[in-house]
């Protein structure tokens, strides 16, 4: 049975507010069906939360110093990530479609069309989605994509610029190129991926080896400064005052370590590419038998993220880019 949970359950914001009340500028002297009133924002954290498939997302905020208490958030990229630390509530494959759903809305434009690429093509440097746009000064109007960190007025990153035909026309010219051979020889095509697949595993251990080794030796030389500090506070060479303030900084580190540690033994233990992925994503491409345009349900079926890299112009004033696709599945493939 259906029900609406934001109908019967009181908001984060407004439980803050009677256990501690903070946010008394928006709760104070509101009506009861305030408390009742959940915003976009905070159903769509509690849609994108690990906890309720039952992993645990470690680092994700910290604090702006030891003095500071305030709370920042941290770049996902240094988040840590443990599975199955807790028995799941809802299924894996339930949370994964919702996910998708999120990442694939697409806004309607101006002129009532939606954009097939959209939620799929990230800049290549900074990782921010491509802000699709028209240029309606030409004679010829013409659609294109930029960083949206560049735009906004922003400029922390550079333009990025490619026009909506030129991705258009060379993202339709791979899938074609992948559907014939998955039809022609789907046996060679699945060794080829593997054999690719192989060489990015190689890159990737090297990578994680360096990580692990860089984290274990920190380990050790923070296991040592807490032996020694414990050592000053014992003889009075430092106060209780700082032996607490420098002990729970200490064991912060430690236990970020500790799962840092622990994701990297499971990722290199773990095959970042299987022949069972290899063989889904073949079985995909013989399901689109040499398409002869883009939609946005084949690029989402197909495509994980299209990184889009800065043009290099040359000095007779020709223009190359580079243009990546990670397809679902099996990654980034020559």
């Amino acid at each position: 049975m259906a029900w609406n949970i934001a109908a019967v359950t009181a908001s984060p914001g407004w439980l803050n507010f009677q256990r501690y009340g903070t946010f008394a500028n928006i709760y104070a002297g509101a009506p009861e069906e305030k408390a009742y009133a959940w915003t976009i924002a905070q159903v769509k954290s509690i849609l994108k939360e690990e906890t309720y498939i039952g992993h645990s997302v470690h680092n994700k905020q910290t604090n702006i110093s030891f003095k500071n208490k305030k709370k920042v958030r941290k770049p996902k990229e240094e988040w840590y990530r443990v599975e199955n630390t807790h028995e799941a509530i809802i299924s894996e494959d339930v949370f994964r479609q919702v996910q998708e759903q999120i990442c694939n809305r697409r806004r309607r434009q101006k002129n009532g069309t939606t954009q097939i690429f959209s939620g799929l093509v990230k800049c290549a440097d900074c990782g921010w989605s491509l802000a699709y746009g028209m240029n309606s000064q030409n004679k010829n109007p013409y659609a294109h994509y930029h960083c949206s960190k560049y735009g906004q007025g922003l400029h922390q990153c550079s333009m990025h610029y490619i026009r909506y035909d030129v991705l258009y026309a060379y993202v339709l010219s791979r899938l074609q190129y992948w559907s014939v051979l998955a039809q022609q020889d789907g046996d060679k095509l699945l060794k080829r991926l593997l054999n690719a697949s192989d060489k990015e595993r190689n890159t990737a251990r090297k990578r994680q080896t360096a990580e692990l080794k860089k984290a274990e030796k920190r380990k050790a030389e923070v296991d040592t400064l807490f032996a020694k500090m414990y050592e000053d506070w014992s003889a009075g060479r430092i106060t209780e005052y700082n032996f607490n303030m420098l002990s729970e900084k200490y064991q912060g580190e430690q236990r970020e370590l500790d799962v840092k540690i622990e994701r990297l033994h499971e990722a290199m233990e773990t095959a970042a590419q299987t022949a069972v992925d290899a063989e889904k994503w073949i079985g995909l491409m013989k399901q689109y038998v040499n398409p002869t345009e883009l939609t946005a349900e084949l690029l989402n079926t197909l495509i994980e993220k299209i990184l889009v890299h800065e043009a290099v112009k040359s000095e007779d004033g020709s223009r190359e880019q580079e243009v990546e696709i990670f397809y679902r599945f099996i990654g980034k493939i020559e």
